[in-house]
Order: structure tokens, then sequence, then C-alpha cells
């Protein structure tokens, strides 16, 4: 671990660069070798990426960022009141408009002390969270850079903590992995705590496929980026043209994939692996599952994993849910 200290904010690092070279290496070796391709949604936020995902969050037909930032909108305050909480502590890169909403709320209570955002993406932490350490009086910023699947420990325990998880990054996870997600954080998390988690909520087929298939074509090129990541950090042919944005949804499985489909047999070569990976026409590659929810349905999920639930937010509007909870002390 590598720590940097600045005023009032300090950047605790447990990722480095190798580490995440290593890693995409074996997401490529393992997805692009298997009989069914896939590809983790987590290479899709390079630089382009990124820029390229916050353009979808203000299209029209994309609603979840939206319908959550009304949500905290309306009930950050209620939030900060039934948690009293003095931490924030954000895992995973949330936008600095959603932060603050939170960050306010807590504010207000007059107990807020620290702000503390996880991210795998140091570049990220020292950006965003040092503006939010200058413009807030007094807030110490300890940032986090580590994989929510790894390094969940390593996240600070102290004060009386509010963790939140937003922007429905849940549904990314397969049931398996959202229970062990789940029940790791539970397992370092105090009494005092309390875990405030985004999710987005099944509704009508053709409005959750259209918010994954705009009519700008702006998640298309999201989606053929990483191609491009894959081509640059790895030395490798793809040729996105040759690809195809697919976008279905899984009534049994309840969530929506996003694919890429090759509209011809060819070959492509990955220099840095010394891999060829033959692709045949109409073969889709798997890159992203994003799953949605149902109010009961997250709040059984979070039972099985030893949380009990204060309350729910936006159950009766049907298109995003805030669900808070706190560790149950007989689990």
């Amino acid at each position: 671990m590598t720590t940097s200290v600045f005023p009032a904010f300090t950047v605790d690092v447990h990722i480095e660069p190798g580490d995440l070279r290593a890693a995409l290496e074996r997401d490529v070796r393992s997805g692009l070798g298997a009989a069914h391709k896939s590809m983790p949604p987590t290479w899709f936020y390079d630089e382009a990426g990124s820029k390229l995902f916050e353009e979808i969050t203000g299209l029209p037909e994309y609603y979840p960022t939206r319908a959550e930032r009304r949500l905290l909108g309306c009930h950050s305050a209620d939030v900060a009141a039934i948690t009293g909480s003095d931490t924030l502590v954000e895992l995973g890169a949330g936008a600095c408009e959603k932060t603050r909403l939170l960050l306010d709320a807590l504010a207000q209570t007059g107990g807020l002390r620290t702000y503390v955002p996880f991210d795998v993406s140091a570049d990220f932490l020292e950006d965003a969270a040092g503006t939010l350490a200058r413009e807030y009086d007094g807030l110490a910023v300890h940032a986090v850079v580590g994989d929510f699947h790894r390094h969940l420990g390593e996240i600070p325990r102290t004060g009386r903590r509010l963790v939140a998880f937003l922007g429905g990054t849940i549904g990314n996870l397969v049931p398996a992995q959202r229970r062990r997600f789940l029940s790791a954080l539970r397992a370092t998390m105090s009494a005092a705590d309390h875990f405030l988690i985004g999710a987005d909520l099944v509704k009508d087929e053709a409005r959750i496929l259209a918010a994954y298939d705009d009519a700008a074509g702006v998640t298309a090129r999201f989606n053929l980026n990483v191609l491009r990541v894959v081509n640059r950090e790895l030395d490798a042919d793809f040729v996105p043209e040759r690809f195809g944005h697919v976008v279905r949804w899984d009534p049994l499985a309840q969530w929506i994939e996003m694919r890429l489909r090759a509209d011809r047999d060819h070959l492509v070569h990955i220099g840095a692996l010394g891999l060829t990976v033959p692709f045949a026409r109409d073969e889709e590659l798997l890159t992203e599952i994003s799953a949605k929810f149902t109010p009961s349905g997250i709040a059984t999920e979070l039972t099985r994993c030893g949380f009990a639930v204060d309350h729910q937010w936006g159950a009766e509007e049907g298109q995003f849910l805030l669900t808070l909870a706190h560790p149950d002390s007989h689990r």
C-alpha cells in the first residue's frame, strides 16, 4: 500500500498500475477463450469511455441517473436524520452532484467530519475528491484506491459511517457475486453504520431496452469502446466496425444484456498475449449485464446477507429505488 497526504486529503493506494494490466490480461484470456465470449464492464471506463458514459446519463432515454438524483434530492435529509452519520463512504466513482446531495444533508445535521471515496481509479479520486476537500470547509477526505471485490476491508472504519453504493452498480453483478459483495461489506460494518444502495427497478421492457439502445447511438459507441481499450492496451487488432451493438432483455434473470455481434467470420490477434481469437458471423461477445430489481427482491437479498432494511424510497414510482439498511445485530 502507498499513501499520499495533502492538506485534509489522504489517499491510500491498494492497486498499482501493474495490477490493472494483469487483471485486463486475465479477463481477456478467460473471457475471449470461453465458449461464450465475454468481457466485464470494468474495461469500458477509460477516459473516452467515461466521457461517453457521462453523455449517456444526459440522454432522454436514459432514466436511471435522473431518477436516482431526484430521489436523493428529495430524501438525503431523511437519510441523514435516520443515520446520524458523521462519515460518508462512497463505493465507486459517483458523480459529484449526487455526492454533494448527501454531503450537504449530513453537514446540515452538524455532524459531518469525513468523506471516504473508494474507487479503482486514482486519477478520478485525486480530481473529484480533491475538489470536494477544497469546497467543504473542515471536511477530511480519506480516499482509498481499491477493488471492491478485494479491498473492502481496507476502508477506514472510524466514525459513524454511511456507506453509499449508488448508480445501480449492484446490477452489474450476477446473484452469486452480489451475495459475496454484500456479505463481505456486512463483515466490515459496525452496529452504528448504515448502507444506502441505489437499484434500478423492473419496469416496461421497451423502456429498459431504449435506455441501453438510444436513438443517437451513444451507448453503441460506449459498448464498442471496450474493443478500442483492448487494442490499445494489449496490441490487438479488433476492427470495431465489424461489430454491431446488441441489447437483449432476459425476463427470467431480470437483467439487460449488452453484447457486440460480429458481422462476418474473422480472426482477431492480441499481440501482447500471443492469442488469435476466431469470431464467427453473428457470434456475440457479452460486455455487460444490468440487473433490475423489485423492492422486495433487493430487501430479501440484503436480509440474507445480514442487513435489516430501515426504509425504501421510490418503490411507489417504479423507476429507481433507494434502500437504507443497517447491520442486523441478530445475524
